[in-house]
């Protein structure tokens, strides 16, 4: 009787820790930190609260003291609204239960909210539960969501890469949106899954990229897609249609039945 209460008292003990194996951390004190220039490193975190890369209260603040002045530094003839965003930023096996925005259409205003990167941005195996907006980002640095979850919409649509940058591993519940991105450097999307349609439409991959073992379960639109250098597509799968007119591999025009043979052929 003794050991079997011992028994019951560890186990509880193991589920209590299991459950709190995650520290809380709330949205507005990383937004505190990245607003005082301090370095943004979590390590097995939940994060509760919307994370605004754009700051967009505070935009909003200024533009409203700007109101009656014909020109604003940090405003666009589009009314983009842009912020840097200098900190080294660093999520680790992360849950994101809120929204992750780096862009924020405001319809009220009329103003249009970014955010952009000049370090390294690291989210390794975290956990999107929201949205993942990163629309019109530029990102100086090294960049990976490498092993990353993004459960509900997520966008790179207009995002920059200007360094290395890896979502091997990363798997797309939602619409993922790659329109118009621009990879400068070598890309690898190995091993990662799409669950519904995946859009590469006009994206531009200047030294390559990697869909090996990648799986799109339903469409994959890679229309007026560039790619100079390697175009790795061993053991890719496609559930669904191809949409690969007007692509270019190094110049030439793309032949769709390479795609759909699926060889083990790494380089057009």
């Amino acid at each position: 009787m003794k050991n079997r209460i011992q028994l019951v008292t560890l186990t509880f003990f193991l589920i209590a820790n299991l459950s709190f194996g995650q520290k809380k951390i709330a949205a507005s004190d990383i937004m505190k930190n990245i607003k005082e220039g301090k370095t943004i490193s979590y390590n097995n975190a939940i994060i509760e609260g919307v994370i605004d890369f754009t700051f967009m209260k505070e935009a909003m603040v200024k533009l409203q003291k700007q109101k009656n002045s014909w020109w604003s530094s940090d405003t666009d003839s589009d009314n983009k609204v842009e912020k840097t965003i200098a900190n080294n930023i660093s999520f680790i096996n992360c849950t994101f239960k809120d929204d992750v925005l780096a862009y924020i259409p405001d319809e009220n205003s009329g103003y249009t909210f970014t955010a952009s990167f000049e370090n390294e941005v690291i989210f390794n195996d975290c956990t999107f539960e929201r949205k993942a907006m990163f629309k019109y980002s530029d990102f100086d640095r090294n960049t990976t969501f490498k092993g990353s979850r993004f459960e509900d919409d997520s966008t790179f649509k207009y995002a920059e890469f200007k360094k290395d940058i890896s979502f091997e591993k990363a798997f797309f519940k939602a619409s993922a949106a790659f329109k118009y991105t621009k990879f400068k450097n070598y890309v690898t999307f190995l091993n990662s899954v799409f669950k519904e349609t995946a859009s590469f439409k006009y994206a531009k991959f200047d030294k390559g990229v990697s869909f090996q073992n990648a799986k799109f379960e339903e469409d994959l639109i890679i229309k007026y897609t560039e790619i100079t250098g390697d175009f790795n597509i061993t053991g890719m799968n496609v559930a669904h249609e191809i949409d690969s007119k007007y692509t270019k591999i190094n110049g030439s025009e793309f032949n769709k039945k390479h795609l759909l043979k699926r060889t083990n052929k790494t380089k057009y």
